[in-house]
C-alpha cells in the first residue's frame, strides 16, 4: 500500500462544516483531501419535506460567516441559479431545507479536494509526527495510505434511539432520518405514533396530519417533554450562538457546564413555533362545525417498550406525573428521538494519544483541537463534537465557518480569516473590562461619600 504525498490537512467526512472547509482552504496554500463514505453529498435526506425550511438564516451558509466574499456563498449560488430575484422577492431569511442541500451540492461539485464513495477505516500517528489515513475507495474496490500534518474529524451525528426500543426497530418502527423514504410504506396502517418532542417530530407529525384525510388512520404524538412547547427564538436568546457565548462557556468547570447544558434544550431542541401554528391552524378547522380529529397529543408521557403483535405494535407508555403506565396499539411508529455526536471507529489508531476527561470524553481545547497526551504541532481537530466543552452552538450552522476560520488560521500558521469578538449586545459573564469598571465606579462612590 504505497504513501501519497504529505498533506496539510485530512478531513473526515464531508457534511456542512467539513464542506465549509475545504472552501475556506481554497484561500490558502494548504493542501488537503477530504473523505466521504457516502457515494454524494447529502444532508437529512430523509427530512427533506416540502414546506421545511432552514431554522437559521441563509447567511448560515458553508463560509458567509467567514468570508462574505467568498464565491461560495449562497447568494453565489442563487446568481450562478439565476434565482436572485425570485429570492429578492421571497423577502424570508429561512431557506427551503431542500433548497439549503442543493446549495451544498452545488459547492461539492465545485471543490476538487473532495472525495466521495471513499470511507476511512484507521488513523495512526507515524513515528515522524504525520497522521498516517488508510482509506478505502468502494468504487475503484482499492486501499490507499494517505499522510497529512493534521486530521479534521467532520462526521457529523448519529441517529439516536433510546436503548429500551432499539430491539424493535424494523420496517415501519423507524427513526425520522429515514421518514422520506419509509413514509408511504405506513400510510394505509389503521393508526400511526410519532414519538419525540422537537423539530423533526412536530414536521412529520403535521405532515401525516395534512394527508390524514385521504388515509383515514388514527394519529398519535408521545413525547416525555413537559409540553409541545417552542424553541427560543428571540433575538437576545439567539446570541447565544455567538463566538462569545462559546468562549464564555468554555471558562466554565466541567460540573457547571453539564448543569447549564441540560437547562438549555429550548435553545436547540424545540419547535418553532411557526410549525406549532400551523398544526393549531389545522386542527382547529378540522375540528370546525362539530368535527373531530382522530388525533391524540399527549407530552409527559415516555414510550418505554415496543412490542410486536400479529397486527402492529403494542406500546407501553408511561406518564411521568401521574407515575401511571398504560398500553395502546398501534400500527407504525416514528421515533423522532433525535442525535447524538459519535466517535468513529477510525480513530481507535488515535487511543493512546487523544486525552480524555473523567466521563471518557474527549478533552477538546478552545480553538477545537484535541488535547493530545504527547506534545505535537501536529493536530486532530473536531467538528461538532464538541457539545458538552463550547455548549450548544456546537451542531449550529451559523457557528461552522467561525469555527472553520479559527481551525484554518492554526493550520496555515497566520490569520487567514479574522474572528472577532463582542459580536453581541449582551454580556455573558464578568470580564476584566466589566470588573476595572465596576471598580472606577466603586472609587466614584467612595470620592462622593467623603465629599458629603
Amino acid at each position: 500500500m504505497a504513501k501519497q504525498p504529505i498533506l496539510d490537512v485530512i478531513g473526515v467526512g464531508i457534511g456542512p462544516f467539513n464542506l465549509g472547509m475545504a472552501a475556506l482552504l481554497e484561500k490558502t496554500d494548504c493542501r488537503s483531501l477530504f473523505f466521504e463514505k457516502k457515494p454524494t453529498f447529502e444532508w437529512h435526506p430523509g427530512m427533506l419535506l416540502e414546506g421545511t425550511t432552514l431554522q437559521v438564516p441563509f447567511m448560515a451558509d458553508v463560509v458567509t460567516m467567514a468570508d462574505p466574499t467568498s464565491p461560495y456563498s449562497f447568494l453565489n449560488y442563487l446568481h450562478e441559479q439565476q434565482r436572485l430575484y425570485q429570492f429578492y422577492f421571497f423577502e424570508k431569511f429561512q431557506i427551503p431545507r431542500s433548497e439549503y442541500n442543493h446549495y451544498c451540492q452545488w459547492t461539492a461539485s465545485k471543490l476538487e479536494e473532495l472525495r466521495f464513495g471513499c470511507e476511512v477505516e484507521n488513523i495512526e500517528l507515524g513515528e515522524d509526527g504525520v497522521y498516517q489515513v488508510t482509506v478505502f475507495n468502494h468504487e475503484e474496490n482499492e486501499r490507499k495510505m494517505h499522510q497529512a500534518r493534521h486530521v479534521v474529524m467532520g462526521t457529523g451525528t448519529r441517529p439516536s434511539v433510546p436503548k429500551s426500543l432499539r430491539a424493535s426497530l424494523e420496517e415501519k418502527v423507524f427513526h425520522s432520518s429515514q421518514y422520506k423514504q419509509k413514509s408511504e410504506s405506513v400510510l394505509n396502517e389503521k393508526s400511526i405514533t410519532v414519538v419525540g418532542s422537537g423539530q423533526s417530530a412536530a414536521e412529520i407529525f403535521y405532515d401525516l396530519l395534512q394527508k390524514q384525510p385521504d388515509y383515514e388512520y388514527q394519529l398519535a404524538w408521545y413525547t416525555r417533554s413537559k409540553g409541545f412547547y417552542p424553541m427560543e427564538y428571540s433575538k437576545l436568546g439567539l446570541e447565544h450562538f455567538s463566538p462569545d457565548y462559546t468562549k464564555y462557556f468554555y471558562g466554565l468547570d466541567a460540573h457547571k457546564k453539564q448543569q447549564v447544558l441540560k437547562n438549555q434544550a429550548l435553545l436547540y431542541k424545540g419547535i418553532s413555533a411557526g410549525t406549532i401554528a400551523d398544526i393549531y391552524d389545522l386542527l382547529y378547522e378540522r375540528t370546525a362545525c362539530g368535527r373531530s380529529a382522530n388525533v391524540q397529543l399527549q407530552a409527559l408521557t415516555e414510550v418505554t417498550s415496543i412490542e410486536k403483535q400479529t397486527d402492529g405494535y403494542s406500546l407501553s407508555l408511561y406518564q411521568v406525573e401521574e407515575e401511571k403506565a398504560v398500553q395502546t396499539e398501534t400500527g407504525a411508529v416514528i421515533l423522532a428521538t433525535g442525535y447524538e455526536s459519535f466517535e468513529p471507529d477510525c480513530i481507535e489508531g488515535l487511543n493512546t494519544l487523544l486525552e480524555r476527561d473523567d466521563n471518557g470524553q474527549l478533552v477538546i481545547e478552545e480553538d477545537y483541537r484535541v488535547r493530545l497526551t504527547t506534545a505535537s504541532e501536529n493536530h486532530v481537530f473536531i467538528q461538532n463534537g464538541e457539545l458538552h466543552t463550547h455548549g450548544v452552538g456546537a451542531p449550529d450552522l451559523g457557528l461552522g465557518a467561525f469555527r472553520n476560520a479559527t481551525i484554518i488560521n492554526q493550520i496555515a500558521g497566520k490569520e487567514v480569516y479574522k474572528t472577532y469578538d463582542n459580536q453581541v449586545f449582551q454580556t455573558f459573564g464578568i470580564n476584566n473590562d466589566t470588573r476595572k469598571d465596576e471598580a472606577d465606579h466603586g472609587k466614584f462612590i467612595s470620592k462622593e461619600l467623603a465629599r458629603i
